[in-house]
């Protein structure tokens, strides 16, 4: 799936924590050493700027320097930080079951995702089906909070007013882009059934599906925390699959919202 790397760069209002940021998930993401005009071209930044934010990252021992081959890549540090949260992230380990069933079922691609209200959703599980060919998205993934069909599980029980969802929706991008009157019409729908679909809309050829999920139990008034969302190509989202994918999803949710209640 595609990922937003680096827009929160220059929207920041402390633009050395997210220069930083931006570089540990670029890092995170590509998985290979880089070396700063690469890491720099692909976050917009200055080379130089980008180097003196890396040499604090490896002092920090956050980030690890190979002076022969001149590249960085991530070092143990980040795992103290990882293992912190994932130490008090209940989310993950009652949606992994949950997530891995459906994606052997079905034969597609799993993922449970926070939500951070309307700015970005996170991609904090994950499973795959083992068939030959499926799409797949990192654990640490960052995504517009209203893109694809997790944005319309967002808008449909947010109870956001339109001077919010407009300004955001019109600066997302889509392989096919809906017309706001299509996506408006597409989140009264998830509101209706309670998931939402995203048939190409995304990513051509692609459909996801997502079901939201309540922290503390769904209560009147009370936005979603996170959500599961299938991504499948094929026979496995269409026809009679379709139905029993979103049943199947739409359970899973409803069950993972009361066991986080």
């Amino acid at each position: 799936m595609k990922d937003d790397t680096s827009s929160s760069v220059k929207a920041s209002k402390a633009p050395a924590i997210s220069r930083a940021a931006a570089i540990l998930r670029l890092l995170g993401k590509r998985g290979a050493p880089m070396g700063v005009q690469a890491i720099a071209r692909e976050l917009g930044l200055v080379p130089s700027t980008c180097l003196y934010v890396l040499r604090a990252l490896v002092a920090e021992e956050l980030v690890s320097f190979d002076p022969d081959t001149k590249r960085y890549t991530l070092d143990a540090g980040v795992l103290t930080l990882a293992r912190q949260w994932l130490g008090r992230d209940r989310f993950s380990d009652l949606a992994q079951p949950a997530l891995d069933r459906i994606a052997r079922e079905f034969g597609l691609t799993t993922l449970g995702v926070q939500i951070f209200g309307l700015d970005r959703i996170i991609v904090t599980a994950m499973s795959q089906s083992g068939e030959a060919f499926q799409l797949s998205a990192q654990v640490g993934s960052r995504f517009p909070a209203l893109v694809s069909a997790t944005g319309r599980c967002i808008a449909a029980f947010g109870n956001y007013a339109e001077k919010d969802l407009r300004p955001r929706f019109d600066a997302l991008r889509w392989d096919e882009a809906p017309t706001w009157e299509e996506w408006q019409a597409q989140v009264a729908e998830a509101r209706e059934t309670g998931v939402a679909v995203d048939a190409g809309h995304y990513i051509s050829g692609v459909t996801v599906i997502a079901a939201p999920v309540w922290k503390g139990g769904r209560e009147a008034g009370s936005r979603p925390s996170h959500a599961l969302v299938a991504i499948g190509l094929g026979a496995a989202v269409r026809g009679e699959a379709l139905p029993r994918l979103k049943t199947a999803l739409l359970n899973a949710a409803r069950s993972l919202s009361d066991q986080m209640g």
